[in-house]
């Protein structure tokens, strides 16, 4: 390569193009060892570019990070865009001034700043990389000085890194960088490939800490690496995805995960809780040997995350051993499919009803309806304070005593309290029922993302170590979401509810649990509702191909107080129609 030093114009033999050439091939002194500086070059041009975006803001306060390329006026440091320098790729760290031909690399920017010659002072010219690496800024030359007075504001879109944190191999080999920057407009992370030498994420990006990781069964994950550092310093083994909350699970190498114990400790928002979710049904999929989320406690300000806590003194060492927590199980298979063979051949046990004969099934779901005004929400007390009970109601009997989550946005507190007094269950059912059944007061709320985000905690913490069996909507009207498809008529509407909604719920809390929900019924005709009660349910297109129970609680004359309970079943035979009646303040079954 020729001996071309920074400073002539360098220009291919049309004398019109531009060639990006590497000046590090120079020739040496004669008094230095060739293979010796060679190497020092070579590992320091490594870790220069590693650290590349920070070096160039140090070398030029001036310069700007425009997508790909980093711009400044000139190797003075003078604002504009003359000097550009390639930020990614082979050509990482290789610059050119169009205004005056010069070009050259991160060691002739570095010689410029301290005044040394590249070619000649190679050795102080390492020597002065190096004391950058390692931190040692103050013995080194100061910025340049622009020429000229700059009236215009820098025009420097991130400035310096305010954090830095190292993705490195089990065994010891640098992998990644992040870096923090906390401009005007927000803090912003920039990630390196430090393996390839170029900007940007890894194709297949490391978990944080996998040193760590491989030497603990049980692992902590958090969002960020901030959180996953300060508890990785006080000797507990973290990790966390390059990306925070928004990391893309499948572009990172799980591997390491299989087999560990994993504990999330979500931030307390919407996007924590929801990276969470994910990342658990991720590390189960990657073998991890179980996984749980810890539930943020409720007086926790939003957004408190694990550095919050220790900043604080919050207890955090209690806190992962002992707060409270959902198990998360395996996501089911998106297709899952049986030979006749395999169905012929499976003698195992049906798995015992929540609630029988077939009333409800585990996983399944049962609609409630009725027209306004015949007692649904009466009806729905009597019922699920048996059932928490354990108790027998109108032929229904429960396989155990229920753990009842009665979630109604109708009935105000008082009137609520007034209500369930009036029922009358066995006296030695009655303890079980009291820790059972819990309701709430009349809910405002939509159950939208924001409603989700703070019915889920609820649900979870209502029952401390065990999942709730059931989990009742009273009615669906009053919380409904349908996202932009409209109202509880509309079947897509409906059917976005029921999948993004209440589905959301059920897998968060307990895949297996009972969903129940009250809903109204439209007018029929006396003809088209004999012949199929079930179509008066409002968008019931997609309620009865989704629910595995149909309840229709009817009153055939509005003059007299008796009731039809009739029964839909998809998972069992068909149960008679119940003719039942409120007597003496408790529903039985009438003559």
């Amino acid at each position: 390569m020729p001996d071309v030093r920074l400073g002539q114009p360098l220009l291919a033999a049309s004398g019109m193009t531009m060639d990006w050439l590497d000046f590090n091939d120079a020739s040496l002194p004669a008094d230095a060892s060739t293979e010796d500086l060679g190497q020092a070059r070579d590992r320091i041009r490594v870790r220069l570019l590693a650290q590349l975006r920070p070096l160039l803001q140090w070398l030029f306060p001036h310069g700007a990070v425009r997508g790909r390329k980093f711009h400044v006026g000139n190797l003075q440091g003078d604002s504009g865009d003359s000097l550009e320098i390639e930020l990614e790729g082979d050509k990482a760290g290789l610059g050119y001034d169009h205004a005056t031909g010069e070009s050259g690399d991160v060691f002739h920017f570095i010689a410029h700043r301290e005044g040394l010659d590249v070619q000649h002072d190679f050795r102080k010219v390492l020597a002065a990389a190096e004391r950058w690496l390692g931190g040692d800024w103050l013995a080194l030359t100061p910025a340049p000085k622009p020429h000229r007075k700059d009236k215009s504001p820098p025009i420097d879109e991130l400035g310096p890194y305010t954090a830095k944190w190292d993705y490195w191999s089990a065994d010891g080999k640098l992998l990644a960088c992040v870096y923090r920057y906390d401009p005007p407009t927000g803090k912003e992370f920039r990630p390196r490939d430090v393996a390839r030498g170029v900007a940007g994420a890894p194709p297949i990006r490391p978990l944080y800490n996998l040193p760590g990781i491989a030497c603990s069964d049980q692992v902590a994950w958090v969002e960020g690496e901030k959180c996953a550092q300060v508890l990785i310093d006080r000797d507990t083994c973290a990790t966390t995805a390059m990306g925070g909350a928004n990391a893309p699970l499948d572009k990172t190498d799980l591997q390491p995960i299989a087999g560990k114990h994993v504990l999330i400790w979500p931030d307390k928002d919407k996007a924590g809780w929801d990276y969470a979710v994910r990342v658990a049904q991720a590390v189960l999929a990657a073998g991890a040997a179980s996984c749980q989320i810890l539930v943020p406690p409720a007086d926790k300000p939003e957004k408190w995350d694990v550095a919050d806590a220790i900043a604080e003194g919050f207890d955090w060492k209690e806190f992962l051993c002992t707060g409270p927590r959902q198990a998360v199980h395996p996501a089911t298979p998106d297709l899952p499919f049986y030979s006749l063979g395999a169905l012929l051949d499976d003698d195992s046990p049906v798995p015992p009803d929540l609630i029988a004969p077939r009333v409800m099934t585990q996983g399944g779901l049962l609609v409630l309806g009725g027209a306004p005004k015949v007692g649904k929400s009466d009806f729905l007390l009597s019922w699920l304070a048996h059932m928490a009970a354990g108790a027998e109601f109108l032929g229904m009997q429960p396989c155990r005593p229920l753990r009842v989550f009665y979630l109604q946005a109708e009935v105000q507190y008082h009137y609520l309290r007034e209500r369930v007094k009036a029922i009358r269950l066995p006296a030695h059912r009655l303890l079980d029922a009291r820790a059972n059944f819990i309701a709430t007061p009349q809910l405002r709320l939509i159950l939208n993302d924001e409603g989700l985000a703070r019915i889920i905690p609820a649900v979870t913490q209502a029952f401390r170590d065990q999942p709730a069996d059931v989990l009742v909507i009273d009615p669906i009207r009053n919380v409904f979401d349908g996202g932009d498809a409209g109202g509880e008529n509309d079947n897509a509407a409906m059917l976005f509810f029921l999948s993004q909604r209440v589905e959301r719920i059920r897998d968060a809390v307990n895949p297996n649990a009972g969903i129940i929900l009250a809903h109204h019924t439209r007018k029929l005709g006396k003809k088209p509702f004999e012949e199929d009660p079930f179509q008066a349910l409002a968008g019931a297109g997609s309620l009865r191909g989704y629910y595995s129970t149909g309840l229709l609680l009817y009153r055939p004359d509005e003059a007299k107080t008796p009731r039809q309970l009739i029964f839909e079943l998809r998972n069992g035979p068909g149960i008679p129609t119940k003719h039942i009646d409120k007597i003496n303040v408790s529903v039985r079954l009438s003559a």
